[in-house]
């Protein structure tokens, strides 16, 4: 969705917001940031967006790189804006001052094209290792895209082009719209099956012909694409930022309930008829950005639209169920953590009031040597005692039974064997029946081939 934020600017030298105050020493060092960009306390978004603007082009390093009185006023400046473009941080500067903003300074804010070759690989590093980098746009673009100079392709409506961007580069897109179109809505959208990294812009045209950067969009993986829109529906629509995930691996149940704190209304939910301008940043580390772009008409949407309401009104009253969902979940954890611990406090008075009680049970002895051991020993000793008398017990009992049981057997062995053989010798002598040629086949009742024995004993 279309962001609000205006994209600060960063250069080599200052790596983030929290740096260049690190650079100025103590938070006392600091200027006022309304004092910096020149604007008052009542100032609106576009006011701060266009002082800063002013001050970053003509103090960016790549203007002045060997002024660093320039360089101080470029970092300054950028601190400064990252405090007033944000609603939340604004607020709380406004209220506690500095002190209450420090904690969420701290992320890398960098212009890529600033960066020597060097730089951009560390910063590349540190982006994969999960560390939160945010970069911003080129000052050469936008000093481009200012002065008019830049080079800018029509786009027709329900059309989708496909191309690559190089690296800290623009391609620029004009849509006209009608009346009709403007009142029923407008959703550009851009995505990237490459997985590239992109910004989607929208510029407003400026009265010397020259464009100015007004809403910025940093692409989000969404499933096997990286994506962006921006969305003029002519109702309050929202954007979401991320929390930052070092943050959440640290504190995961406070990245938790402040994880739709970064749900925010875009600060433009329509369109005029006429031209409007659009832009697809490559926002890649080292290569070109491959992108689709395609700008549609809301009228043929109707239905999703008031889905979108919808939806996003339930994550507004969810937002404000988790505010006071978190006061009760904090009560209750830090009741849990309290009944924990004294779960484990009671644990260990009872094994001590229990070893105590066994002290001085062993203490009621004349004998001073099992004052302190026979109450611990003693349930040990007749146990183990117990289970060795029983245990030979039973071997006795096994031995003399194995033993009468082997002397009956030898007495019964002898008859019985003597019948075994015998029976034996008499299988023995019938099986061994010599077969012998018929000498006279006509003999009646036995077989061919047949002839009895000699001396036959049955």
């Amino acid at each position: 969705m279309a962001g609000s934020k205006f994209g600060s600017f960063k250069s080599e030298k200052g790596n983030s917001a929290a740096g260049a105050a690190a650079g100025a020493g103590v938070a006392a060092q600091r200027r006022d940031p309304y004092e910096v960009l020149g604007v008052g306390r009542n100032a609106t978004e576009q006011e701060i967006k266009s002082a800063f603007r002013r001050m970053a082009l003509k103090y960016h390093p790549d203007k002045n790189a060997d002024d660093p009185v320039a360089s101080d006023k470029f970092q300054e400046a950028t601190f400064s804006y990252n405090i007033l473009s944000d609603p939340d941080k604004r607020r709380q500067y406004d209220s506690s001052g500095f002190e209450a903003i420090e904690a969420d300074s701290q992320e890398l804010e960098l212009d890529l094209s600033s960066l020597n070759t060097v730089n951009t690989v560390f910063a590349a590093l540190f982006s994969k290792l999960g560390v939160p980098i945010k970069t911003t746009v080129s000052a050469t673009v936008l000093e481009e895209a200012l002065n008019g100079s830049v080079e800018i392709a029509q786009l027709e409506l329900g059309q989708s082009v496909c191309r690559k961007v190089e690296k800290q580069s623009a391609h620029f897109y004009s849509v006209d719209i009608t009346d009709k179109e403007a009142k029923m809505g407008l959703v550009c959208r851009v995505q990237s099956t490459a997985k590239s990294k992109f910004k989607l812009l929208y510029f407003e045209p400026e009265e010397n012909g020259g464009l100015s950067l007004a809403l910025q969009e940093d692409s989000a993986k969404n499933g096997k694409v990286t994506s962006a829109g921006m969305f003029f529906l002519g109702f309050p629509v929202y954007r979401f930022e991320q929390n930052n995930s070092v943050a959440a691996a640290k504190d995961p149940d406070g990245a938790f309930f402040k994880r739709l704190d970064g749900f925010q209304p875009c600060e433009v939910n329509e369109l005029k008829a006429g031209t409007h301008f659009f832009a697809v940043y490559g926002d890649n580390f080292f290569k070109s950005a491959a992108y689709t772009i395609e700008v549609v008409c809301a009228e043929p949407f109707s239905t999703e639209k008031e889905k979108l309401r919808s939806v996003e009104a339930k994550i507004l009253a969810k937002r404000s169920e988790l505010s006071k969902f978190e006061s009760e979940y904090r009560e209750v954890l830090a009741k849990f953590t309290e009944m924990t611990s004294r779960y484990a406090q009671e644990m260990q008075t009872i094994d001590e009031l229990l070893k105590e009680r066994n002290a001085i049970h062993a203490s009621y002895t004349n004998n001073p040597t099992l004052q302190r051991s026979s109450s611990s020993n003693k349930g040990k000793t007749s146990s183990k005692e117990s289970k060795s008398d029983d245990d030979q017990t039973v071997k006795k009992e096994k031995k003399s039974k194995s033993k009468s049981t082997e002397g009956s057997r030898s007495d019964d062995d002898g008859p019985r064997k003597e019948k075994k053989h015998k029976e034996r010798l008499r299988k023995k002598k019938w099986f061994n029946i010599p077969l012998k040629t018929r000498e006279d086949p006509a003999e009646e009742g036995i077989p061919y081939n047949f002839v009895l024995p000699s001396k036959w004993e049955p």
